[in-house]
């Protein structure tokens, strides 16, 4: 009977003003009031009507350990990001103020507050109507402080509909179970479901009924002991090789038995012996050894549950070919031994999906066709972020000539769809034309919907390279390694004025000449050799009509672009020589079943490989479309990501 009252008067205060929520006033703006600690992060959502807090939304969650270790002020800049995530909703299309105990973010949506994850936070909330935010003292901040300090566990299901009070007995539950009439009542003093959830992974099952006490306590004692000593002995050994069984699995092997009765008719003719009921094989452990060694004749019906101990057994330990090898063959002998161990292991799904492959990466080079001139075909790709400069410059656009090798690099502060297609067009589009095709990455700044409008207006083909296999467009990879170092060289102490010297270090690299074409770029694009500041300068002009110059420079870039095209060809050909050597080129057909290469691991003890086989469905060597059997995702991989499933 108190339990009862108490869970009243809990289910009465949730539903009664201020905890009982209300619905949003679309007249009045919503106030977002949020803090943070070291251990979570809070809010909440309210709006003031006629003098009165209508209570909207709370919020509470724990904060990561790698979140712990933020600034405050990106932890209370992430604290009114969760919000904003989880109260989406509500946000949306709605004017909204802002309150903060932390002074520095009241101007985090109008300027930087040179702080990255900030800038960050505050360009994602771009979206949302945010009309001010206004500083409050921390005694003025109790509720979302308390939030923040007493989070919400990231499991807890707090919408469940069979939420209610639990109870948890150490050990074996009273037969009765009685509370005093005078007991303090506690009002909120419940376990959740989540917290029983979590328990209950830690011990068995325990039902307070007196009848499931008395007539199945034993039972089930025995049952939980049963599957301890399984779970125990899994741990240690899941060895199924009975050694005391060869004889008789000897007497039921055909094979054996042909061989036992030619050995009695001349036991000197084989290198076998047949002892206690049970066949041998004679045989040297080594070649310089002439004694022979008695070996087990191990029968057919046997050799997959040895296998099994010596490779799958946790005291095996899943190793490789040669060391499970040298383990069996001092013990145990059957026909095409060495073989059986093979395709055992190489059938291994944990093996295939965690093992380390130390030869060269499958997947032949594909060289792309040299273009016929320049302003075909560009590659672009971003570099960095790099530390922000007074600009506020933090990336580097790349774009590459695949004919000229000419490279345009554009300083940024952001890599934004509209900062890219501004650049492109701007930079590169204005100055030299529309090229025929642009090969890029598919990161988000490159695959979007104005970048895919851009490209129908003006007229380019974009090409998009597999994911995770930068070495499609290789070019423009090698050239941000070779820049990155002379940044690094040329900037100033407090290493933030990179971008002066950007345009600079462009020129110096587009006037050397390029080992591929054995021209410059600078005279691929111009057909002239640049003038540099060390040349002599010159005394005198000559002046030709521009008919004659044009003729001129027509013959000039004929004559090196034509070189150029041939020593691109050349060079490509010996790459691929080199690279091809002694390097596997596997081919897939369509609906064979394949692994597929993860990347982004988090920690060095997952699976190297996706844990469910994928099915090819389009096959285009050497990139395939496979599709995941359970998810229905299809993905587009490079043959290099991928590992056969043998059988």
């Amino acid at each position: 009977e108190p339990q009862k009252e108490a869970f009243l008067q809990l289910k009465q205060l949730l539903i009664t003003s201020p905890l009982f929520l209300d619905y949003p006033d679309e007249n009045h703006p919503v106030i977002l009031t949020t803090d943070a600690s070291k251990v979570g992060v809070g809010g909440t959502l309210q709006q003031h009507i006629n003098g009165e807090i209508k209570n909207l939304y709370y919020h509470s969650q724990i904060t990561s350990s790698s979140q712990r270790r933020y600034d405050p002020i990106e932890l209370e800049a992430l604290a009114i990001w969760k919000c904003f995530q989880r109260m989406r909703p509500y946000l949306l299309g709605r004017s909204i103020i802002i309150y903060t105990d932390h002074c520095p973010l009241c101007n985090m949506m109008t300027s930087s507050v040179k702080n990255r994850r900030v800038d960050r936070i505050s360009v994602l909330l771009q979206e949302y109507n945010i009309d001010k935010i206004i500083h409050i003292k921390g005694q003025n901040n109790c509720l979302a402080d308390y939030l923040s300090r007493h989070p919400i566990q990231p499991n807890e299901e707090i919408f469940g509909e069979d939420y209610g009070i639990s109870m948890l007995f150490q050990g074996e539950p009273p037969a009765k179970v009685t509370v005093p009439v005078n007991h303090t009542q506690f009002i909120g003093a419940v376990i959740t479901r989540s917290k029983t959830k979590q328990i209950q992974q830690q011990q068995d099952t325990i039902d307070t009924t007196n009848t499931f006490i008395k007539n199945e306590s034993s039972s089930s004692t025995q049952a939980t002991d049963k599957q301890q000593n399984e779970l125990s002995s899994h741990l240690i050994s899941s060895n199924k090789f009975d050694i005391t069984k060869i004889k008789e699995e000897q007497l039921k092997d055909s094979f054996i038995q042909n061989k036992i009765k030619e050995i009695m008719l001349d036991p000197t003719k084989h290198p076998y012996v047949f002892k206690d009921g049970v066949l041998y094989k004679l045989m040297s452990t080594n070649a310089t050894n002439t004694t022979k060694t008695k070996l087990i004749y191990l029968p057919s019906s046997m050799i997959n549950s040895l296998l099994q101990s010596y490779h799958n057994d946790p005291l095996s330990g899943h190793f490789g070919i040669r060391r499970t090898y040298f383990k069996i063959k001092n013990k145990f002998w059957w026909p095409y031994m060495k073989r059986s161990i093979s395709q055992h292991i190489q059938s291994c799904l944990l093996c295939q999906q965690h093992n380390i492959n130390r030869s060269k990466r499958p997947g032949r080079l594909q060289p792309i066709s040299t273009p016929e001139g320049p302003f075909q075909m560009i590659g672009i790709d971003y570099c960095g972020p790099f530390k922000q400069t007074p600009s506020g410059n933090q990336y580097v656009l790349c774009m590459t000539d695949y004919f000229t090798r000419w490279v345009t690099a554009i300083a940024l502060p952001n890599c934004s769809a509209q900062t890219t297609a501004q650049a492109i067009f701007t930079e590169y589009i204005c100055r030299y034309g529309v090229p025929l095709s642009i090969l890029s990455d598919q990161g988000t700044h490159f695959r979007n919907q104005l970048m895919d409008s851009m490209a129908t207006l003006i007229g380019y083909h974009h090409i998009f390279s597999t994911v995770y296999h930068p070495q499609t467009n290789g070019m423009v990879e090698r050239f941000n390694a070779t820049f990155v170092p002379q940044l690094a060289k040329l900037q100033d102490r407090e290493h933030n004025n990179w971008d002066e010297y950007l345009l600079p270090i462009v020129f110096a690299y587009n006037t050397g000449i390029h080992a591929t074409t054995q021209y410059s770029p600078y005279q691929l694009q111009f057909g002239r050799e640049p003038r540099l500041p060390t040349d002599e300068p010159s005394t005198s002009f000559i002046f030709n009509k521009p008919n004659d110059y044009y003729d001129q420079l027509k013959k000039s870039l004929l004559i090196i672009q034509r070189q150029a095209h041939g020593h691109i060809i050349n060079r490509q050909r010996q790459y691929k020589i080199h690279y091809d050597k002694q390097r596997p080129d596997p081919h897939y057909k369509v609906n064979d079943v394949v692994l597929i290469k993860i990347h982004g691991l988090k920690t060095k003890l997952e699976p190297k490989y996706s844990i469910t086989p994928k099915i090819i469905i389009k096959a285009q060597h050497p990139t395939y479309w496979v599709k995941d059997e359970h998810t229905q995702i299809e993905s587009r991989v490079h043959v290099h990501d991928i590992r056969p499933i043998i059988i």
